[in-house]
């Protein structure tokens, strides 16, 4: 996932203090947010939208006909002690198929005789083995949610055009903003901005919120709390989609030195950050992609919470066999100027996963959602109401 200077950019946009809130539960705002207590003293602000005609208990859809979107998942994944990978997706016959190229034998050691090689020794084998139904989710669906999740330095304000959109198709939607961000509380402690301690929160809010079906929509490091809650929720998340995520890479913090500088100067450089942010964020640099820029309400963080998040991206779990052994249906959104993420990096991610699509937006960059908000929700509502055309699958993801 992105763990470079690159989402530090966006981090430091304005350079002001997030609003803090009191302890609490639960609370309605107003103004139709709710503030969710996930800890003692630690408040996250959600916007939680249901269509006002929908019961609070809404009955369980009508039983589907059998088979009806039925794909069967079943995969070999290799872990060699070089740390290569070999994927192998099995068909109903059984007969692997290599998802990836075969890892070179290791040379024949000096003196050895001929034609006898010694064969290597996987350091893991993992086997994937399941039977999903993948289903059309229509806002009708009284058991759909749909989760958006913000990266380092946003809000869930980014997803404004996104939450309108499925708001008014008649879905359920959840987008909170992450601890020190936005309108949420911000610790003064760094460790409360590392990973585990982010991605539990987005466990609170998961469980909270969570129905049947569930789909998970990510942006940037947003990518990676997508991820962990498909790994530890296979059977509640029904589809993902990853937003200029990059590759399957485990997570390391940054090593840019400009985040050790104090938090005053820190402070002082976000101008030229945000400057550098338009240059590469966006795609173009006209009067709308600045007016983005300006308005506060979407980029809201301190330096010190910058600092603390960007050295907080710790994740060794969250590799390519940890995204291999996904069988959810993923649809991978990426701008083609993204100057953060290559293209490469999620063509990447593609090959890895099991059921995988990439669709690469020409007009768009890193802020793709706030760019071409109108191809971008396209993209998902397709994603979001497409099933598999036959009844079985044979478990192999192809992208396409």
């Amino acid at each position: 996932m992105l763990t470079t200077l690159a989402d530090g950019f966006l981090c430091c946009l304005l350079g002001k203090t997030p609003n803090a809130v009191g302890p609490l539960d639960s609370v309605e705002s107003s103004d139709g947010f709710t503030f969710l207590e996930v800890k003692p003293g630690r408040i996250l602000r959600i916007r939680h939208s249901v269509p006002k005609d929908r019961a609070e208990f809404p009955p369980e859809p009508a039983e589907e006909p059998p088979g009806r979107g039925a794909v069967r998942c079943k995969r070999r994944i290799t872990l060699y002690r070089n740390g290569q990978l070999l994927i192998e997706n099995l068909g109903e016959a059984g007969a692997p198929r290599p998802r990836s190229p075969e890892p070179a034998e290791p040379e024949e050691p000096a003196g050895a005789p001929p034609g006898k090689r010694r064969k290597r020794k996987p350091k893991k084998v993992v086997t994937v083995d399941c039977e999903k139904r993948i289903t059309s989710c229509r806002g009708t669906h009284g058991d759909v949610v749909l989760f958006f999740i913000h990266g380092v330095g946003g809000s869930l304000d980014i997803w404004k055009e996104q939450l309108e959109f499925f708001s008014g198709l008649g879905y359920e939607v959840v987008a909170p903003d992450l601890a020190g961000h936005g309108c949420s509380s911000a610790p003064p402690v760094a460790a409360a901005y590392t990973f585990y301690a982010l991605a539990e929160d987005m466990r609170v809010v998961f469980k909270r919120y969570a129905k049947r079906r569930n789909i998970l929509v990510g942006h940037s490091y947003g990518v990676s709390f997508c991820t962990f809650l498909a790994h530890e929720y296979p059977h509640l998340v029904h589809k993902v989609i990853m937003i200029n995520g990059g590759g399957p890479t485990a997570l390391e913090p940054s090593l840019c030195s400009i985040f050790n500088l104090p938090p005053c100067v820190l402070h002082c450089l976000s101008p030229c950050l945000a400057w550098s942010f338009l240059k590469a964020g966006f795609a173009r640099q006209g009067a709308k992609e600045k007016q983005l820029l300006k308005e506060g309400n979407a980029f809201n963080v301190s330096s010190f919470v910058l600092r603390a998040t960007m050295s907080g991206q710790y994740w060794p779990e969250g590799d390519e066999l940890y995204h291999a052994e996904l069988a959810v249906p993923v649809l991978l959104v990426h701008g083609m100027h993204d100057k953060f993420v290559p293209v490469e990096e999620d063509q990447r991610m593609a090959e890895i996963l099991l059921i995988a699509f990439l669709k690469v937006i020409d007009e768009g960059s890193h802020m793709v959602m706030l760019e071409c908000p109108d191809t971008v929700n396209t993209l998902l509502h397709e994603f979001v109401l497409w099933e598999p055309d036959t009844p079985r699958g044979d478990g192999d993801g192809d992208t396409k």
